[in-house]
């Protein structure tokens, strides 16, 4: 009996030793050792070696958001640069893999569990779009799969606590639509706002938002319009807004229709009111379809450096970025928003793998909810990655532009939304 303890008791120092060694054995790739001191023991390194880290993103590649897709091209650019003239990221080259769920939430989960369970991803990275991203989350946090900084400004992400493995990126729409009741508190304080929104939660985000900054204002919100993202066109609900003679025109919109929206008001003579467009269509690839000569004086917000400005011609950040498209992404347009967006945000998650603690799973879940301060050389002057046990919102500084002549042109000062207004909460 005593042998047969003692052969037990060997057996399960020689277990603990090769659990120590491989970290996590049974969950896939297991080169990237557990620290010396062994806080790593034991957590997930599916995905990661020594020498490789695997990323999984879901984009609307085809389907009514495609316009989204080139951000996938800004994402890979980002990341063939460093594999190639840094070595990767902590030495470690990525493995980008791209999937299309032409944005229908049901295929988002289908490639979602694709990502996981046969491409046996490190992470979900930038899953684009509120109804695609609600649909995957649980999923994903139930597989302990790391899902940052998704490409949707829905305050869900940073508001709900019981999805610790997902962190949004953007300023959230909350904070957006704040910045937007300010500006016309300031210069139109007895605005009369027409609203065209996506029927979703992105578009409800936004708008609730809206309404209950200018509560207690002159600012009113006076007609609504909703869309359908099968819609063919906005042309009807278009019409609709334009009978409420509203002098303030909040497109909350996707590229397809935001487009479709300033089209159909740069057509009606009888009606011009200011025209505001959300953030996440406010790339010159929205407004050129509809000429610029047409969309002068929108107005919308960014917090990131703008491609086709030229006051960042000189800009060491944006000179690495347009060298990069141009090398390894030869056929996309660099002056497109949506490649820079593609371009911070893989930054972003470059930083946020160089703070990991332990190089596993849990190791990059806790490392997003950590961020100090971080600096990210395409982001806007004055605009950082902060994160805390009490703050999931990473990015809430913006600032507003006015498109004029061929560019959007920034005007007025950053503004962090958080200090000036408040937290967002659920």
């Amino acid at each position: 009996m005593r042998h047969t303890t003692t052969l037990r008791a060997a057996a399960a120092g020689i277990a603990a030793l090769l659990t120590a060694t491989a970290c996590s054995g049974q969950r896939g790739q297991d080169d990237a050792a557990a620290s010396a001191d062994g806080a790593c023991k034991g957590q997930q390194t599916t995905g990661i070696t020594d020498k490789s880290i695997k990323l999984g993103g879901i984009y609307p590649m085809s389907g009514p958001a495609s316009a989204y897709g080139t951000i996938g091209n800004g994402v890979s650019t980002y990341f063939k640069y460093v594999n190639a003239e840094k070595g990767g990221i902590g030495g470690r080259k990525v493995e980008f893999v791209v999937r299309d769920d032409g944005y229908q939430p049901p295929k988002a989960v289908e490639e979602a569990r694709r990502l996981v369970e046969r491409e046996k991803v490190f992470a979900v990275f930038q899953t684009l779009g509120t109804p695609s991203t609600s649909a995957v989350w649980d999923y994903l946090n139930q597989q302990k799969v790391p899902q940052p900084f998704v490409a949707t400004g829905a305050s869900k992400w940073g508001t709900d606590t019981g999805h610790p493995w997902t962190m949004g990126w953007q300023p959230n729409y909350v904070a957006e639509s704040r910045m937007y009741a300010d500006y016309l508190k300031k210069e139109k304080p007895k605005a009369k706002v027409a609203v065209l929104f996506q029927n979703d939660d992105f578009g409800k985000d936004l708008l609730g938002g809206f309404k209950q900054a200018v509560k207690g204002s002159d600012v009113t919100v006076v007609a609504e319009e909703s869309y359908e993202v099968t819609d063919p066109s906005v042309s009807a609900q278009m019409t609709s807004l334009a009978r409420s003679e509203a002098d303030v025109l909040l497109n909350v919109t996707t590229p397809k229709f935001g487009s479709q929206a300033l089209a159909a008001d740069a057509k009606n003579p009888k009606w011009n009111p200011l025209h505001i467009v959300n953030s996440v269509s406010a790339s010159t690839s929205v407004l050129k379809p509809v000429g610029f000569k047409n969309v002068q004086g929108v107005v919308s917000a960014t917090y990131f450096k703008d491609p086709a400005d030229p006051q960042w011609a000189d800009d060491a950040e944006m000179k690495t970025y347009q060298a990069a498209m141009k090398k390894y992404a030869p056929d996309a347009d660099p002056s497109i928003q949506f490649n820079a967006y593609g371009w911070a945000v893989a930054s972003s998650l470059h930083k946020a793998l160089d703070a990991m603690e332990c190089p596993t799973r849990e190791g990059l879940r806790d490392s997003v909810q950590k961020l100090k301060d971080v600096k990210v050389d395409m982001l806007l002057p004055g605009v950082a990655l902060n994160t805390g046990a009490d703050d999931r919102f990473p990015i809430e500084t913006m600032q507003l532009v006015r498109f004029q002549g061929e560019r959007w042109v920034l005007f007025g000062e950053p503004l962090d939304t958080r200090q000036k207004f408040g937290p967002v909460t659920g």
